[in-house]
C-alpha cells in the first residue's frame, strides 16, 4: 500500500525537487520507503515523466519491492499504491509463460502482467489499486483504478502538464493546480456531503472513476470503462427460490467465496487485524477468521454515552470467537483536540471520517499495519432502510406522475403546509414538488440539504455547474434501471454512497495513520454474484441481512443479528451542543469574511445552525457546512 504521484512535461522538463516535496507530501501514506525516477523521451516529441512513491511495506519488505519499479525486459516504469492479493496465481500463469522474476512483490507482478498482456490484464486482477505504467514501446502512459473504487487516482491537465496523484492535496502542492473551488462539487458536497466521482471540489482535478483507466499520449486523454457492477449480471427467471434446498445451495456457495474472499485478503508479510463494531458485518469477517486457528487482534470505539457505544455487542463478539480485543473510548474531548490533525488528513471534505480517523490511530498506534473490514455489506446485501424506502418511493412516482401538474403543485403546496418543519417532512416535501430535478428517488435519502435549502444557502450556481454536478448520478440510474428494485438500490449504494463517501473517508482517514484497510465483502467477483441474485432473496422481515446471516448460519450470536441498527457514528447530536459548540458556532459566524463569501449566503448558514439549536435539523447540516469552511480555509481554496 502506498502513495503515488506523477508529472509529465511536454516539451520541457521535470523539476527534481518539485517531484521530490510532491513525494514527501504522501510520506503519511507510506512511511517505509521512498523513490522517483524521471523518464525522458524524444519519440514521437520531447517529453519528460516523473514518477514518485511513498511505500508502506506489506509485501516484499525488501529493497526488491522499492518502486518506481522497472521492468527491464520492456522498458516499462510502475509506481502503483494497492495490493493484488491473488499475484501468486498471476505469477504463476506467466511464469508458465517463460518470465522471471527478482523478488517477491505484487508490484513486480502486475508490471511483468502489464507488460505481457497490456490492458487487458485488468481483467485478471483481483484487489484494490490505483497505478500508472509508463509504457516504453508505446510511449504512453497508462493509469487504471480498482473496480469497486477503493483506493483512489486524482488528475489534472493544462497544456504543458499532466499530473496525478493519491491524493488531491498533493496535485495543489505542485503549484500547477489553480486553488479554485469547483461550483459542481460544491453542490454535491452540500447535497450529499462529499464530491461525487468524477467531480472534485478543485476546478480542474477529477478523480477516475472505479473501474476504468485512463491513457495520456502526446498529450491527449483516453478514459475507458473496463468493468461495472452488474455488467455481467444474467436476467433473473424468478424472484423467489424454487425450494428451501435451492437458498441453501446458494447460502453455501456464498460462505465458500466470502471465506476466499477473506481468506485472499489475510496475504500480508506483517500482521493483520479487524475493526469490529458488533455488527453482522464485522462479526462476519471476524467469525470466518477465527477458523484460522490464529488469535485476532480486533479494535473498536466505545463511548461514555451510552446510546452510541456499541461495546456490548462488540465485547460479546470477541468473547464468543476468542479475540485480542482492543477499545478506544472517545469523549468529546478528544474529538476536539483531532479536529484540526482530522481536518488536515482529510483529502476532499466529508460530512462523515472521524470515527475511521480514531479507530485507524488505534490500531496503528498498536503495531497493527493491516486491517480488515466489514464495510460494504449494509450496500451489497441489503442492510439500510433505503432497500425497504426506495422501491416504495419508485411506485409512488409512477403514481403520482400520472396526475396533471397543477394538481401535483396544489397538493404539494398544502402537505408542505401540513408538515412539520423537520428534515424528514423537507425530503418529503421535495419527492413530490421536485421529482422532475431529482433524477431518482434514491438521492433523496441520501440528501443532506434539499434543492430548496441548497438553493437558500448559494448566491449563485449555474445551470452548466448543475448539470455537471448531475452527470455521474443520471449515468449510475441509467446503468441501474435494467436491475430489479432491490439490486437497483445496491447498485446505486455502491456507486454513489459507498464509493464516494465510505471508500474515500476509509481510505483517507486510515492511511493518515499508515494504516491499510482490506473491505474483503466488497471483493468485484463476489459482488458480481451478489448482484445477479434475485432482489427478493435479499429481504426478510424476519432476519437482517439474510443471504449473508443465512451464509454464516449458526456462527453469529442471535444478540448481534437481530440488535437494533446503528451506524457507525460519533455523538455529534450531543457534542455539538457542549464542548463542540464554540468551535462550530464561532467557525459558522465567519462565512461572511471566509473563502466561500462569495458563494455562501451568510444568513442562510445562520439559520442552518439556528435549526440545529432548535432540534428542527440533524447535526450533520451545521456539521458539514463547519467541515467546508475549515477545509477550504486550510487549502486555500475560494470560491
Amino acid at each position: 500500500m502506498c502513495g503515488i504521484v506523477g508529472i509529465v512535461a511536454r516539451g520541457g522538463s521535470v523539476d527534481p525537487d518539485l517531484l521530490e516535496r510532491a513525494t514527501q507530501s504522501l510520506a503519511h501514506r507510506g512511511p517505509d520507503d521512498s523513490g522517483t525516477v524521471i523518464i525522458r523521451e524524444n519519440v514521437p516529441e520531447p517529453v519528460e515523466i516523473g514518477l514518485g512513491n511513498r511505500r508502506l511495506a506489506i509485501l516484499d519488505l525488501s529493497p526488491l519491492g522499492h518502486q518506481p519499479m522497472h521492468d527491464s525486459e520492456t522498458g516499462n516504469w510502475i509506481a502503483y499504491n494497492g495490493e493484488i492479493y491473488n499475484f501468486r496465481q498471476i505469477r504463476e500463469a506467466l511464469e508458465r509463460e517463460g518470465a522471471s522474476f527478482r523478488g517477491h512483490s505484487d508490484t513486480e507482478v502486475l508490471l511483468r502482467a502489464y507488460g505481457r498482456w497490456g490492458e487487458s490484464c485488468l481483467a485478471k486482477l483481483r484487489g484494490m489499486f490505483g497505478f500508472a505504467i509508463w509504457d516504453a514501446q508505446r510511449h504512453k502512459l497508462f493509469l487504471a483504478r480498482d473496480p469497486m473504487g477503493i483506493k483512489p487516482l486524482y488528475h489534472f491537465a493544462s497544456e504543458r502538464y499532466f499530473l496525478f496523484a493519491s491524493e488531491l492535496r498533493t496535485l495543489l502542492g505542485t503549484g500547477h493546480v489553480p486553488r479554485s473551488l469547483d461550483r459542481a462539487g460544491l453542490l454535491n458536497y452540500l447535497t450529499f456531503g462529499s464530491a461525487y466521482d468524477p467531480v472534485t471540489l478543485v476546478e480542474g482535478i477529477s478523480s477516475l472513476p472505479p473501474g476504468h483507466s485512463l491513457t495520456w499520449e502526446s498529450g491527449k486523454l483516453t478514459e475507458k470503462m473496463y468493468w461495472d457492477l452488474g455488467s455481467t449480471q444474467q436476467a433473473c427467471s424468478h424472484n423467489v427460490p424454487a425450494s428451501n434446498a435451492e437458498r441453501q445451495r446458494v447460502e453455501d456457495e456464498l460462505h465458500a467465496e466470502l471465506a476466499e474472499s477473506i481468506r485472499m485478503r489475510m496475504v500480508s508479510d506483517v500482521p493483520v487485524g479487524v475493526f469490529l463494531s458488533g455488527g453482522i458485518d464485522s462479526s462476519t469477517v471476524t467469525g470466518i477468521l477465527s477458523r484460522s486457528g490464529e488469535r485476532l487482534n480486533t479494535f473498536s470505539i466505545v463511548f461514555r454515552e451510552a446510546a452510541y457505544s456499541e461495546a456490548e455487542y462488540s465485547r460479546l463478539v470477541a468473547r464468543t470467537f476468542n479475540t485480542e480485543h482492543h477499545e478506544l473510548l472517545v469523549s468529546q474531548g478528544d474529538a476536539l483536540a483531532a479536529i484540526a490533525p482530522a481536518l488536515g488528513a482529510m483529502d476532499q471534505p466529508t460530512v462523515d471520517g472521524l470515527n475511521t480517523y480514531f479507530v485507524s490511530r488505534q490500531a496503528r498506534a498498536a503495531g497493527i499495519k493491516v486491517v480488515l473490514s466489514g464495510l460494504g455489506g449494509d450496500e451489497l446485501y441489503a442492510g439500510y432502510s433505503t432497500f425497504h424506502n426506495i422501491p416504495r418511493m419508485e411506485r409512488f412516482l409512477q403514481i403520482w406522475n400520472i396526475f396533471p401538474k397543477a394538481f401535483q403543485r396544489c397538493v404539494s403546496g398544502a402537505v408542505g403546509r401540513v408538515l412539520s418543519d423537520t428534515d424528514q417532512s423537507r425530503k418529503l416535501s421535495a419527492l413530490a414538488t421536485e421529482n422532475g430535478n431529482l433524477i431518482h428517488p434514491y438521492f433523496l435519502s441520501r440528501m443532506v440539504f434539499t434543492p430548496q435549502q441548497r438553493a437558500a444557502l448559494l448566491s449563485s450556481i449555474g445551470s452548466l455547474e448543475l448539470d455537471r454536478s448531475r452527470a455521474a448520478l443520471g449515468e449510475c440510474v441509467s446503468r441501474a434501471m435494467s436491475l430489479d428494485p432491490i439490486n437497483r438500490v445496491s447498485y446505486l449504494e455502491s456507486r454513489c454512497y459507498m464509493l464516494n463517501t465510505l471508500l474515500r473517508d476509509t481510505d483517507m482517514m486510515s492511511m493518515a495513520h499508515g494504516l491499510e484497510v482490506r473491505v474483503p465483502l466488497i471483493d468485484h467477483l463476489l459482488a458480481e454474484k451478489l448482484i445477479a441474485l434475485p432482489g427478493a432473496w435479499k429481504i426478510d422481515r424476519q432476519t437482517p441481512k439474510p443471504m449473508l446471516v443465512g451464509a454464516l448460519r449458526g456462527s453469529l450470536p442471535e444478540r448481534v443479528i437481530h440488535r437494533p441498527k446503528r451506524g457507525f457514528t460519533l455523538p455529534f447530536e450531543h457534542w455539538l451542543k457542549d464542548e463542540l459548540q464554540e468551535e462550530v458556532e464561532a467557525t459558522l459566524g465567519k462565512v461572511a469574511a471566509g473563502p466561500l463569501s462569495k458563494i455562501l449566503n451568510a444568513a442562510a448558514v445562520e439559520s442552518v445552525w439556528k435549526d440545529f439549536q432548535h432540534g428542527r435539523t440533524s447535526w450533520s447540516r451545521p456539521w458539514s457546512l463547519y467541515v467546508l469552511e475549515r477545509w477550504c480555509e486550510l487549502h486555500s481554496i475560494t470560491a
